[in-house]
């Protein structure tokens, strides 16, 4: 997914002389076709993600479009500050991309774990949050960064994540994507978990249980109309994220039906607890460990529609 991305910057500034690339900290070659072919709008500056926001917002205001890359909770959470003040304040069209978003870096251990970014950019005015599900998505989403309004945060996963989405579905920021109809649940899920979605889906219907599955590749602005028609169409819908379950997707689609659909269906929300810490390895076995495997969402679904006896 993030070599996708990185390849799709190269080709927009081909496009596009307003275009720049500005990495921080990244491995040797990364993106050094770019590099060899227009040096002037490629920037390699090291540790140093608090500069880099405020460089990319100077270049922003002097026309450019400048698309910033690093690891998805130093893009974030350290230098925050100057995301809100730098870019958000002034509207600026930047384009964070945040490499490992979720318990990706797991095996470095919990200060490398994006599982709050979600929550602190999707709070901040004028700032659009995009979390695409595999590799093919993520070429059809880049080309619309170009000219989206204002600044745009792009979650990534780790890469080689099985592609489920197809080029027949809809793939415009800012609405959902239906992978599957609905009957008695309704899965809404963004980034990676739709795979995992899909595969629990699979695994209820097993069970004669009808499920569907609702892609957000955009959290930030959610889609409200196709969320409404499928929530009077269900009697259960389950969110589920890599992220904390404080103020992340589930908290923003409880948000959005409480403020706009009352009644509405019972919602129950799968993520990761919220805990300081959670140790070292794989981004599977992290997630696993979290229950967020499919055959675990399964049984929680199941367990969720005996207690309310919508079985």
């Amino acid at each position: 997914m993030r070599k996708s991305a990185l390849n799709a910057i190269h080709e927009l500034a081909r496009e596009d002389e307003r275009v720049v690339f500005i990495g921080s900290d990244l491995g040797a070659g990364t993106l050094e076709p770019m590099r060899r072919e227009m040096p002037e709008r490629f920037f390699m500056e090291g540790i140093s993600e608090q500069h880099i926001i405020g460089m990319a917002a100077g270049l922003a205001m002097e026309g450019y479009i400048p698309y910033v890359n690093t690891i998805a909770t130093f893009l974030t959470r350290r230098c925050f500050e100057q995301i809100a003040v730098d870019l958000c304040m002034h509207n600026l069209p930047v384009r964070l991309i945040g490499n490992g978003g979720g318990m990706v870096y797991a095996p470095l251990g919990p200060t490398h774990t994006a599982t709050e970014d979600i929550a602190l950019m999707r709070i901040l005015p004028e700032m659009t949050v995009v979390a695409p599900c595999d590799a093919d998505e993520i070429k059809r989403l880049m080309p619309q960064t170009l000219e989206w309004p204002g600044p745009l945060y792009i979650r990534l996963a780790k890469g080689g994540d099985e592609v489920v989405s197809n080029p027949q579905m809809n793939c415009t920021i800012g609405e959902a994507v239906l992978m599957r109809d609905p009957g008695e649940v309704l899965f809404i899920s963004t980034g990676i978990m739709t795979q995992r979605a899909l595969q629990a889906a699979g695994l209820l219907a097993e069970q004669g249980i009808a499920a569907g599955v609702l892609h957000c590749h955009t959290i930030m602005p959610l889609e409200s109309a196709r969320l409404h028609s499928l929530a009077s169409r269900v009697k259960l819908m389950v969110t589920l994220e890599e992220h904390t379950l404080a103020g992340g997707f589930g908290s923003a689609i409880l948000e959005l039906l409480s403020d706009r659909l009352q009644p509405h269906p019972p919602i129950l929300r799968i993520g990761l607890p919220k805990r300081n810490g959670g140790g070292y390895g794989s981004q599977d076995h992290q997630l696993t460990a979290a229950g967020l495997d499919a055959l675990t969402i399964s049984q929680r679904v199941i367990q969720q529609m005996n207690k309310g006896a919508l079985l």
